[in-house]
């Protein structure tokens, strides 16, 4: 594996939660952590157990992607069966299974609630579970219901954790687990000033500020910015230490929220496809002693229990998606991003052109200051002249595009970034998270490092 391995780091580490990510990375800006997490309270696990004394001793899993995922890792981890449907059906025993409809409407899992219903007939209601979000049309079922606004993704959330608890997992555990990540370390629990070093969450009311490297932001800066320098690959590995699982949950997660990083799941540290220029290879483990962790030369190691680990990935996973993508080229104060070959920015500008048919248009959305950039204005004139398609100009976001178009996306760095008071994020990430949630189809974004020269760069290469 890639040799970003620093086994010195070892010596005296003092994890977060029991959660420990060992490998080298510069840790990036805190503004990055997305806003802790509404975890589940306590009535969840008090409505599990109350569930658990029907007598319904097995558990069967009805649920597509993400919830499904989760769910089946937390039982692996924990050595608890979850029935797969067509499993549930071929056993003697369904009158003694628990059916949990979890997630989002699904046509495999109607057909199978079908199967179920003319099975079971009018016993259908004592043995179903839903777990769905409000208006759903699961949640109409007349079943025991758990409703929740939680985005299917997440782990720690009814949609992933209530099959496993019926299954007899600690689902009070996993949540503490998650929520000792979040608490406030002790004043003498960081070693290392910078890179994955120790961190201690065990809660202290006198230390009121919270980590200020936590796991999960160093995990996702180092996941993203390997993927912002063509390491988009996430190889990941269970270590043989009792997590087992995450990785199919991780493509779901991932597929969710930084989309740029392709997890590729391996069955264990030694398995062919860690390996290559556009990889990053992890493994993922419970806790582990040092001389077990220098066994392995993983670029990145997370080792800890199974809740923090969720919560973890989660938090990282937003960070990469919020660093994004790399530029797929510079070229003096321009940075590229979006699917492009080309090798200029006007050869960029030229191949997004020729994918607008006849008839189709151009927008280009100017995320600037209007008074200090006005000079980027010209940009409409200047391409219109370029391009034989009509061409629209406007400042910050555009109207959705009805079809047959194509965005332009010209946005800057910010000089003086501010925090937004009570907000997680600073004035400059909620304008890049804006344009990056703008628009779908053809598009390019043109990044300026230094506004005065990039607009100018950009219209002279437009012949403006």
């Amino acid at each position: 594996m890639q040799g970003v391995w620093v086994s010195e780091l070892l010596d005296d580490v003092v994890a977060a939660a029991g959660l420990t990510v060992f490998g080298a990375a510069p840790v990036g800006d805190r503004a990055l952590l997305p806003a802790s997490p509404a975890l589940p309270g306590p009535d969840l696990s008090d409505r599990i157990e109350a569930l658990r004394s029907r007598g319904l001793d097995r558990v069967a899993l009805l649920a597509t992607g993400a919830p499904a995922a989760a769910a089946r890792a937390i039982a692996t981890t924990l050595g608890l069966s979850l029935l797969t449907p067509r499993q549930a059906l071929s056993a003697e025993s369904l009158t003694r299974t628990a059916l949990v409809l979890a997630g989002e409407p699904d046509p495999e899992i109607d057909a199978y609630l079908r199967m179920f219903g003319a099975f079971l007939g009018d016993e259908l209601t004592r043995h179903l579970v839903v777990v769905a979000a409000p208006g759903s049309p699961w949640a109409a079922l007349g079943a025991e219901t758990f409703l929740t606004f939680a985005p299917p993704h997440s782990a720690l959330s009814p949609y992933s954790l209530v099959a496993p608890g019926l299954a007899g997992a600690d689902i009070a555990a996993l949540l503490d687990q998650a929520r000792a990540l979040l608490a406030p370390p002790l004043a003498a629990a960081r070693t290392h000033p910078i890179g994955f070093g120790s961190y201690n969450a065990v809660p202290s009311p006198r230390q009121p500020e919270a980590p200020e490297f936590p796991p999960g932001l160093a995990l996702g800066v180092a996941i993203g910015e390997a993927a912002r320098n063509g390491r988009n690959k996430l190889a990941v590995s269970p270590d043989g230490s009792g997590i087992d699982g995450l990785g199919e949950w991780l493509e779901w997660l991932f597929a969710a929220v930084a989309p740029h990083v392709v997890p590729v799941v391996l069955e264990n540290p030694s398995s062919w496809g860690h390996e290559g220029p556009d990889v990053l290879s992890v493994t993922i483990g419970g806790m582990l002693g040092r001389n077990q962790v220098r066994s392995l030369t993983p670029d990145l190691s997370v080792n800890g229990p199974l809740g923090a680990q969720l919560l973890a990935w989660e938090q990282a996973a937003l960070v990469a998606g919020a660093l994004g993508p790399g530029p797929a080229l510079v070229e003096g104060a321009i940075e590229v991003y979006g699917e492009t070959r080309a090798t200029t920015v006007i050869g960029a500008i030229d191949k997004l052109m020729r994918r607008v048919p006849e008839g189709g248009y151009v927008a280009v959305a100017a995320h600037l200051d209007r008074e200090a950039d006005a000079a980027a204005a010209g940009v409409r004139d200047a391409l219109a002249g370029r391009v034989a398609r009509a061409v629209t100009f406007g400042w910050g976001n555009r109207p959705p595009l009805p079809g047959l178009g194509a965005l332009i996306q010209i946005t800057a760095a910010t000089g003086d970034d501010v925090p937004v008071p009570g907000r997680p994020y600073t004035f400059g990430r909620l304008l890049a998270a804006q344009a990056a949630a703008e628009g779908r189809g053809p598009r390019l974004r043109l990044h300026l490092t230094d506004r005065t020269t990039g607009i100018d760069q950009l219209l002279a290469a437009l012949g403006g």
